[in-house]
């Protein structure tokens, strides 16, 4: 009887175990770091007050770079607006399975000013990468834009 109950409390503990690490999801990159959660919507409000500043965003993964799985983006706590999480080339490989997904994601906030000619160059890469270049349309980027993207240190994707 002995044994039974303790192939149970076995079992049980394995089983506990398996679903938290399941809730806490896959670990990407570096270890996670910060406690305070910056809203996306907060830095999109005023990103120069963020340049430069190492963050902690939240959201669901709303689109995965399908040519290296090398940025995500993550969806706003405000409707319609989203951050790109772009991490270096091979360090970190994003699945596409992970579009949908709710993602825990830490780097520093990088803000930059693109001449309306380097945003049309990035987005005519952007559509390349989606496989939808076909239906890119040039005359959209008529002017400067700012730019504001994370550059990814580390993420968990939660399964």
């Amino acid at each position: 009887m002995t044994r039974i109950r303790a192939a149970a409390l076995c079992a049980l503990v394995a089983v506990v175990v398996a679903s938290t690490a399941q809730a806490q999801g896959k670990a990407y990159g570096k270890p996670l770091t910060l406690t305070e959660k910056t809203s996306i919507s907060k830095i999109l409000a005023d990103p120069h007050a963020f340049h430069g500043k190492r963050v902690r965003v939240e959201g669901t993964i709303v689109e995965v770079c399908e040519e290296r799985g090398c940025w995500i983006n993550i969806a706003s706590d405000k409707p319609f607006e989203k951050i790109r999480f772009k991490v270096d080339d091979g360090v970190i490989v994003f699945p596409l399975d992970a579009k949908g997904k709710r993602a825990i994601a830490e780097g520093v906030v990088q803000v930059s000013h693109l001449t309306k000619e380097q945003a049309l160059a990035q987005a005519r890469e952007m559509h390349k990468e989606r496989g939808t270049l076909a239906k890119f349309d040039s005359t959209k980027y008529l002017k400067d834009v700012t730019d504001v993207q994370i550059k990814g240190e580390g993420a968990r994707v939660q399964q």
